[in-house]
């Protein structure tokens, strides 16, 4: 892990983005109907900044670069998309969403999602240069369910950050959210990240 940069320990969650509007095309006559694809959160829906305003990207295809490092490898079977939201300052967020096709399917990826937060801790942990403590803030009634996380690094070199990620599900749809910034757990938002939680699920269709 770069001590130079703040990724190698999952600096910046940042998020930003727009809703996904695109039409589906029209199906052949007798064929099932296509899926509506998820929708994304909007970034007015992100947890307020005290002092700075939530901006949103395009939705884009794959799984971003900060989710790489604790989710990569859980994800290399599965199309997904996601959108960034950032602010002016040093907050940020991503929302990830993978279609995996059936609930028994998205079922076993979110319980493998959730454990892959605490498997991540552990990893940082191993590097002599950071500390990881991590935190579970529990379970959300919403849908299928979600789980929330938080986890707060310290670097040898500085560097002190608070992450809070949360993995839900609605039927054969997974949704992993993620919010970070300078500070450390004292700092997280937490109830106003259950409510963003609870519409991003919500919100999928």
């Amino acid at each position: 892990m770069p001590k130079r940069t703040r990724a190698g320990v999952l600096t910046a969650l940042v998020v930003a983005g727009l809703t996904t509007g695109a039409a589906l095309s029209a199906a052949p006559a007798g064929a099932a109907p296509r899926t509506p694809a998820p929708k994304f959160l909007a970034a007015s829906e992100l947890p307020p900044h005290a002092s700075s305003t939530w901006t949103a990207g395009r939705v884009t295809d794959g799984v971003p670069e900060e989710m790489q490092y604790c989710f990569g490898e859980s994800l290399l079977a599965y199309d997904s998309r996601y959108r960034t939201f950032r602010t002016d300052l040093d907050t940020g967020a991503q929302q990830l969403n993978v279609v995996v096709g059936n609930s028994a399917k998205a079922k076993a990826l979110a319980t493998r999602l959730d454990k892959e937060v605490k498997r991540c801790v552990a990893r940082m942990n191993a590097d002599p240069d950071v500390e990881a403590d991590y935190k579970s803030y529990g379970s959300l009634p919403v849908e299928e369910g979600a789980r929330v996380h938080g986890f707060a690094t310290r670097a040898s070199w500085g560097a002190m950050d608070i992450h809070l990620v949360s993995v839900g599900r609605d039927g054969g749809t997974v949704t992993v959210v993620q919010w970070g910034q300078m500070g450390a757990f004292k700092d997280a938002p937490v109830k106003a990240f259950k409510k963003t939680t609870t519409t991003a699920v919500n919100k999928l269709y």
